[in-house]
């Protein structure tokens, strides 16, 4: 029987990914629409990887309380520009106020790195790995994992484990291209001369933050 992945995003395109390079042999691959999940998860977190704990966290709490197993995938990623102290960082999706506006973003962006040569920069992600199991009464955890971080009815939680990948690059003088999404149009990845919006999507998830966070969970779960 598949292994039940719950990926704590609302996004086709995000899931796909994650299916394209973890497989689908071993690995089933829901969506938190596709479990029924209708909650808000409040994204309060200091870091990439307390926000993407917080997500996974709160997938798995819902699980629980539902009595189903799983395992709970949840990732938080943006872009960090290191003349600008890592700036827009947690807040990339928002970075000029409103969410999602990514030609305001983009301005701003630009703007603020006026007259600074240091334009290097990296995506970054941190993807938090949760497990939700039924607990054993006679041993106290059960056998696919030995580390208890919470317990919920007759489940266990696992304690939260993180992945991290990134791309580095530096940030274009303007943008270019009008492929991918966010910040695209101005990073251009290490080793190329185009920005991300210039490139085929199967070339940016070959090198992507995202890509390479997964990459490396894949290396974990050693299949």
């Amino acid at each position: 029987m598949k292994k039940l992945f719950v990926i704590a995003t609302g996004s086709a395109g995000k899931i796909r990914d994650f299916a394209h390079i973890l497989g689908t042999d071993h690995y089933e691959f829901k969506t938190l629409k596709d479990i029924g999940f209708d909650e808000e998860i409040v994204e309060d977190g200091k870091s990439f990887a307390e926000n993407a704990i917080i997500k996974s966290s709160v997938t798995a709490r819902w699980l629980a309380k539902r009595g189903m197993e799983a395992t709970v995938l949840a990732d938080d990623s943006g872009l960090e520009v290191f003349a600008l102290n890592g700036e827009p960082g947690i807040y990339s999706a928002r970075y000029s106020g409103m969410h999602g506006a990514d030609l305001d973003n983009n301005n701003l962006l630009m703007k603020n790195l006026e007259g600074i040569e240091d334009r290097k920069a990296r995506y970054f992600c941190a993807l938090s790995y949760q497990t939700v199991t039924k607990h054993d009464a006679t041993s106290g955890v059960t056998a696919t994992e030995n580390i208890v971080g919470e317990i919920v009815g007759d489940f266990i939680i696992s304690e939260p484990k993180i992945f991290e990948g990134e791309c580095r690059g530096e940030i274009n003088h303007a943008p270019i291209g009008d492929m991918g999404f966010g910040y695209d149009p101005l990073f251009v990845p290490d080793g190329e001369t185009r920005t991300f919006a210039q490139m085929e999507l199967e070339e940016k998830k070959a090198i992507s933050h995202r890509g390479n966070a997964i990459r490396a969970l894949k290396m974990a779960l050693g299949k």
